[in-house]
C-alpha cells in the first residue's frame, strides 16, 4: 500500500478504487449478489410452482441488491464513523483517502438509480424498496436509541439483520409482484433463512482470536467469549440448515436443496470446533469466509439445486 500522505494525492477514481477493495471488494460482492438475487427470485418460482420470469426480472434483483449493499456501506461508514477515527484509523475515512461526505454522496446518488431500474421494470416495487430504504435509515440512526441498543446487543443484533429479509422480500417481490401480487405463504421459511443466514454472517464476521481484540472494538468473542460465541455460530447454522431443508421440502426438492447445506455444514463446524479449540488470527479470517461461503451455499441450494435435480434421468 501507498504511504499515506501519497495515497491521499492519487486521482479519485484512483481512490475510490482502493476505498472499494477495502470496504467492499466490488467483483466479489457482485459475484455473490448475482448468486443471491437469482436464487430468491427462482425460489419465488419454484414456492409457488411457477415458470420462471424473463431475464428483465433478474437484472432489475441484481442490479438494485447491488446498490442497496453499497448503500449499506455508506449507512455504516456514517454511523461507525466515530469509532473508527478514534479506534480504527487505518481504514479509508479516517486515514483521509475519500470524505464521508462523498461515500454518502455516492449512497444518495444511487437512490434514483435503484428506483428508475424498479420502476422500469415493474412500478408496484417500488412500495418493497421504499420499505428497505426505510429501514435502512432507522438502522443509521440506530433506531433513535443508539446508547439502549448497544447495551442490548442482541436486540441490536436482531434490529439490524431484519434488513437482510426485507431485501429479500424486495427481491422475491420482483418474481411474486408481478405474476399474482401476493406471496406463496411459504415465502416465509426463505425469509426466515435469509434473517438467519444474516445473523450467521455478521457473528461469523465478529469471532476474533484474543491476540486480535481491540479496545473499544465491539465483537461477540469479546463480549460472549469464544467458547459461547462460537456456540451461538454453531445454534445458527443448524437452525439454518433446517431451514434450508423446509424450504426444499416447501419446493419439492428437499434431497437436492439439503445435501449441498449438510455438506457445508460438516466443513464450516470443523472450522468453528478448530477455532473453539484453538483460537488464531488465521482461524478468525477462515471463520469469517466460511460464514460468507455457508450463506452462499445456502442461497445456491435453495435456488439453483432443483434446477439441477430435474436435469437429471
Amino acid at each position: 500500500m501507498l504511504e499515506t500522505s501519497a495515497e491521499n494525492t492519487l486521482p479519485l477514481i484512483r481512490r475510490l478504487w482502493i476505498y472499494q477493495a477495502e470496504r467492499i471488494p466490488i467483483f466479489r460482492t457482485a459475484a455473490l449478489l448475482a448468486v443471491f438475487s437469482a436464487a430468491s427470485v427462482n425460489v419465488s418460482a419454484l414456492l409457488a410452482g411457477r415458470s420462471f420470469p424473463d431475464w428483465p426480472a433478474y437484472a432489475a434483483a441484481f442490479l438494485v441488491s447491488l446498490v442497496i449493499f453499497i448503500q449499506l456501506r455508506a449507512c455504516d461508514e456514517y454511523k461507525d464513523g466515530s469509532g473508527d477515527l478514534k479506534y480504527r484509523p487505518e481504514r479509508p475515512i479516517p486515514r483521509g483517502l475519500v470524505s464521508l461526505r462523498l461515500i454518502l454522496g455516492i449512497g444518495a446518488g444511487l437512490v434514483p438509480v435503484a428506483a428508475l431500474v424498479a420502476w422500469a421494470y415493474y412500478p408496484p416495487v417500488l412500495i418493497l424498496l421504499l420499505v428497505v430504504w426505510i429501514w435502512m435509515a432507522l438502522m443509521t440512526v440506530e433506531f433513535f436509541v443508539p446508547d439502549w441498543l448497544k447495551a442490548h446487543p442482541v436486540l441490536y443484533l436482531v434490529s439490524h439483520m431484519a434488513i437482510m429479509p426485507l431485501l429479500d422480500l424486495f427481491v422475491t417481490g420482483v418474481e411474486w409482484l408481478p405474476a399474482s401480487g401476493r406471496p406463496s405463504e411459504a415465502l416465509v421459511l426463505f425469509l426466515l433463512l435469509s434473517f438467519v443466514n444474516g445473523c450467521v454472517l455478521e457473528i461469523g464476521r465478529k469471532i476474533w482470536a484474543p491476540a486480535n481484540e481491540r479496545e473499544c472494538v465491539e465483537t461477540y468473542s469479546g463480549l460472549w467469549g469464544v467458547n459461547r460465541a462460537t456456540s451461538v455460530w454453531i445454534a445458527m447454522t443448524a437452525l439454518s440448515f433446517l431451514l434450508l431443508l423446509a424450504v426444499g421440502l416447501s419446493t419439492g426438492h428437499v434431497v437436492a436443496t439439503g445435501l449441498p447445506g449438510l455438506l457445508m455444514l460438516v466443513f464450516a463446524w470443523r472450522t468453528v470446533f478448530a477455532m473453539r479449540k484453538s483460537p488464531s488470527g488465521k482461524l478468525q479470517e477462515r471463520l469469517d469466509m466460511v460464514s460468507g461461503f455457508w450463506v452462499f451455499v445456502c442461497y445456491f441450494a435453495a435456488g439453483f439445486a432443483p434446477l439441477a435435480a430435474g436435469l437429471l434421468p
